[in-house]
């Protein structure tokens, strides 16, 4: 609410920017969810029972233990993590295996107000990221900002983000990473705001963009607990639908 006593009126619609002079409003969102284990023996039977149930997924090689595997999976509909996710995940190989419940993320895609294509940001961007066999090095963290932050001004909090932005836009723009950003507000069991993915093909060029970003107002300044950090490599990666393919020119 921005003023004292205007009622509060929930809104459950994503907002993009304008196109061709109209706003752009969605109820949709993509979810992803990161679940890692380590005791795997046989990297290769898990990724072909990722394969077999042909849900949007990676398998990652745990780049911190030498016995650890993380699966990334996505949909659009929550209801997938409780079928179909959990059909996967209630069998061999991974009852064989010991889950690090510390390491589970869970978030789905949000919109600024200023995505030129609002439905593509939401739904396909991310794919497109997770899914590209360029971007076989992934770090995923989740984060949680201090409550001030909440409390500034709506501009000073968009001028605080848009430094952030610049170096992340910068890094992409070279191919060295790029980001999937996801809230995770109340999806979390320790309380945090966000799940962040940086990918790309070289790990040093995705642990310099984190350092760089330390130096920024938000990161500096509003950073209540960062991590824990999972780093992999991918091993599998499915199919990027084709729907999910970013149009010539964009």
């Amino acid at each position: 609410m921005d003023k004292p006593g205007e009622r509060f009126v929930p809104d459950l619609l994503e907002r993009g920017g304008p196109l061709r002079g109209a706003p752009q409003a969605l109820d949709a969102r993509l979810f992803l969810q990161l679940h890692v284990y380590t005791g795997c023996l046989d990297e290769p039977a898990v990724v072909e029972a990722v394969r077999a149930s042909r849900l949007e997924a990676v398998v990652y090689a745990d780049a911190n233990d030498p016995l650890g595997v993380g699966v990334l999976l996505m949909a659009e509909s929550p209801q997938s993590f409780v079928e179909e996710t959990r059909e996967l995940l209630a069998e061999q190989p991974f009852l064989s295996l010991t889950r690090l419940p510390e390491f589970t993320m869970m978030g789905r895609t949000y919109a600024t107000g200023r995505e030129p294509d609002l439905e593509d940001w939401l739904l396909r961007k991310a794919k497109r990221a997770a899914l590209d066999p360029e971007n076989s090095w992934a770090l995923w963290y989740p984060l949680r900002r201090i409550g001030a932050f909440n409390r500034l001004p709506r501009e000073e909090q968009g001028r605080i983000m848009a430094e952030h932005a610049t170096i992340g836009r910068a890094y992409g723009e070279a191919g060295h990473a790029f980001d999937i950003r996801l809230e995770c507000h109340g999806l979390d069991r320790d309380d945090n705001e966000f799940v962040i993915g940086i990918l790309g093909p070289k790990l040093h060029a995705l642990s310099k963009l984190i350092k760089d970003m330390r130096s920024t107002r938000h990161t500096s300044e509003f950073m209540q607990k960062m991590g824990p950090f999972f780093v992999g490599r991918a091993i599998y990666q499915s199919p990027l639908p084709a729907g999910a393919r970013a149009l010539a020119g964009s």
